[in-house]
């Protein structure tokens, strides 16, 4: 990143220190020693979610069993709401080690190691209960989880984000045909790109910060995301119609800055990655109680929920199934490996 953006964000005075300084303050070299494991850490986690989004009541329940599991000796401190930077901004920056950790979509960081493309394949997760079994058991999550510490960071859990569908200001879309002309938001993410093309729209890359004012204005159609979005960032008072096409379990990731993480003790550490497992698997029902919440208020809005036939979505996307597969063997062996968890 450059640093132009970087002093910008510390010129913000969100952080009482610069974040250089909290990045260092919690570690006493590059070695491992007795020292350094009894030192105290602490960590600044960023994210870009509001502090009534289910996502940030998880990371907080993931701060809290971290300064539980290691007795005080790790402390983490959540800055919600992009305080830090958007998605790619907070990437960056912990790839730099000039923040500790983050939340992030898989789509955002497709941008940064080509192997989380599959994570926004469409329909590559059938089911929620396929999304599930891969990513707890899968062994090619963890290898793509711990395939990018050489580029300054890995993945050290997730957390569902739920089903990706598309909602307009006014349309119920049944098939692609009635997708074409509509621009369509979707993440940075190449593959969703190519997804939302496949489906008949017109996909509109944006930051998910300008989505509202965007559908407010007409300048986007539609936008395709999670159900909360309709209350969390009040989506459903300018658009009316979901319609579950069910495109997408796109994970949220855990990701730490490698620099980081070779200073932690091994205590540390194993206090961290526990506490981790142990809030994503908390956060399923922290998250179906959310979506729950958030169709009855949404009805409220006056957004109506589509229930449709998927296939022709489905058919439709198949070609990127093909695609990719054809790109590696690293490829069609991931693909395989997910698939290998439908029951």
């Amino acid at each position: 990143m450059k640093m132009k953006k970087i002093l910008s964000i510390a010129a913000t005075g969100v952080l009482s220190l610069s974040l250089l300084a909290a990045c260092s303050s919690g570690s006493g070299g590059n070695e491992k020693s007795d020292a350094d494991s009894e030192k105290a850490v602490s960590l600044r986690l960023a994210h870009n979610q509001p502090e009534d989004h289910p996502i940030h009541t998880s990371l907080m329940e993931f701060s809290k069993l971290t300064d539980e599991n290691s007795e005080g000796n790790v402390k983490i401190e959540v800055f919600p709401n992009g305080q830090l930077g958007q998605e790619r901004d907070v990437i960056e920056l912990v790839k730099s080690g000039t923040l500790d950790m983050a939340k992030v979509s898989a789509g955002a960081l497709e941008a940064f190691d080509e192997n989380f493309t599959i994570f926004s394949l469409p329909y590559v997760f059938q089911s929620q209960e396929h999304y599930y079994n891969v990513m707890d058991n899968s062994e090619a999550v963890q290898e793509i989880f711990e395939g990018t510490r050489d580029d300054g960071f890995v993945g050290i859990g997730w957390y569902d984000s739920g089903q990706r569908s598309i909602y307009t200001t006014d349309k119920k879309v049944e098939s692609p045909a009635d997708m074409k002309g509509l621009k369509i938001r979707v993440q940075e993410s190449p593959t969703s790109i190519s997804m939302i093309e496949a489906m008949g729209g017109a996909p509109t890359p944006m930051s998910f910060g300008e989505v509202y004012t965007s559908l407010q204005q007409g300048v986007l159609n539609g936008a395709e995301n999670n159900e909360t979005a309709l209350t969390n960032n009040k989506h459903g008072e300018v658009s009316k119609a979901y319609t579950y096409t069910e495109h997408q379990y796109v994970p949220d990731v855990l990701i730490i800055s490698t620099k980081v993480l070779d200073k932690l003790s091994d205590d540390q550490l194993k206090a961290i990655q526990d506490a981790a497992k142990a809030s994503s698997e908390s956060h399923k029902d922290v998250w179906a109680e959310a979506v729950e919440k958030s169709i009855k208020e949404s009805e409220e809005m006056g957004v109506t929920f589509y229930t449709i036939d998927k296939q022709a979505f489905i058919d439709a996307a198949t070609p990127l199934h093909e695609e990719y597969k054809a790109k590696s063997e690293e490829n069609q062996k991931f693909f395989d490996d997910f698939q290998s968890y439908i029951k």
